[in-house]
């Protein structure tokens, strides 16, 4: 016979269960409030009525009225009593300023396209067999991209890349780049604005992807720049390229170290290597007490790990996959002999340098 429960304990195991469905229910909100621009149109604009963001935003007062008094209960704004309610600068930072470095917005509204996949993913447990990112829709895609645009944009080429010795030397003279896992293409073309004189080719497997780093790249101008499906146009192992990035990618892998092998074939034996990945703890136990632990868990079911899974034999690595000890092994299992880890500081990603 099962043990009967402790009541006090299923107390406190109901209520953090049910915080989290309640977080559950808030997140749309926030979704809402992101593609609306309704944290735009309350930041800076003081206490404000139902009505008086009606009349700011064009919407309808009575929607925005119960979304108001949800985000208030909530604790996402402040209310300040007779009907008005504010939105914090703190909280402005997190959901109005879109090219601030602590927005969190983008990862909100990332969240419909990762609970898509819910439903096949059943099937997934069943077979074992996941999606790649060759199996992401275009507009997936493009959140993806959001996620990570601003700190391409703000932080690769100005902190960064002049952490590396002689990186930003080679580059300015005129270096031969590749990104690999480049998604669309905003790393590439960030470095290709700076550094003209050299050319950067970017590799990956979804053509989603891809199709969108050619707009990015008409969108920015810029010549130096290539784009490569993987399966039809491989980097090439000719030891030509100066400098090789992979952005949170490896992790991703089907077999990373086949990569890691195509990477060290492809590198001039003076060049370097530039990883970021996530920054995770060897074991379960040491990951236990990061905050952020439930959110990358939850995001390997949901799009790592499947990526990693997404083909037979796949390594399957998930989120947390590649801490250091175990990227380090990878690495120089390759043919790397020199790694160190860099002090580019980042929320969730280590970052690493490799030579031969």
């Amino acid at each position: 016979m099962a043990e009967a429960p402790d009541s006090e304990k299923l107390r406190e195991r109901l209520l953090h269960i049910a915080g989290m469905m309640i977080g559950a229910h808030v997140a749309p909100m926030i979704i809402l409030g992101v593609r609306l621009g309704l944290y735009r149109a309350l930041a800076g604009a003081g206490p404000v009525t139902s009505d008086d963001l009606a009349a700011s935003t064009g919407l309808h007062e009575r929607w925005l009225r119960e979304w108001l008094q949800g985000q208030a209960a909530g604790g996402v704004l402040d209310y300040q009593s007779e009907g008005r309610y504010e939105l914090s600068p703190e909280t402005a930072v997190l959901l109005a300023d879109e090219d601030g470095m602590t927005y969190l917005g983008h990862n909100f509204d990332a969240l419909t396209h990762l609970m898509s996949v819910i439903e096949p993913l059943q099937e997934s447990f069943r077979t074992g067999i996941g999606y790649s990112w060759s199996d992401r829709d275009a507009e997936h895609v493009a959140s993806t991209e959001s996620v990570f645009r601003n700190w391409y944009r703000q932080v690769l080429v100005p902190v960064a890349l002049p952490v590396i010795d002689g990186v930003t030397a080679m580059l300015d003279a005129g270096a031969k780049v590749a990104d690999v896992g480049c998604g669309t293409g905003i790393a590439l073309i960030e470095m290709a604005k700076a550094y003209p004189a050299s050319q950067f080719d970017g590799y990956d497997i979804s053509q989603n992807a891809l199709d969108r780093a050619e707009q990015n790249k008409s969108d920015a101008g810029v010549e130096n720049v290539a784009f490569h499906n993987i399966d039809g146009d491989p980097m090439p192992g000719d030891a030509n390229f100066d400098f090789i990035t992979t952005f949170d990618c490896l992790h991703d892998m089907t077999h990373p170290e086949q990569a890691v092998a195509a990477i060290r074939a492809a590198i001039k034996p003076a060049g370097v290597w530039l990883i970021a990945d996530v920054n995770s703890a060897p074991t379960f136990e040491e990951n236990l007490p990061n905050p952020l632990a439930p959110m990358l868990y939850a995001l390997s079911v949901l799009s790592c790990m499947s990526s990693g899974l997404s083909e037979e034999g796949g390594a399957g690595l998930g989120t947390v996959g590649l801490p250091e000890p175990k990227m380090r092994e990878l690495v120089e299992a390759g043919g790397f002999t020199r790694f160190r880890r860099l002090d580019i500081p980042h929320l969730v990603n280590a970052f690493y340098e490799a030579r031969v």
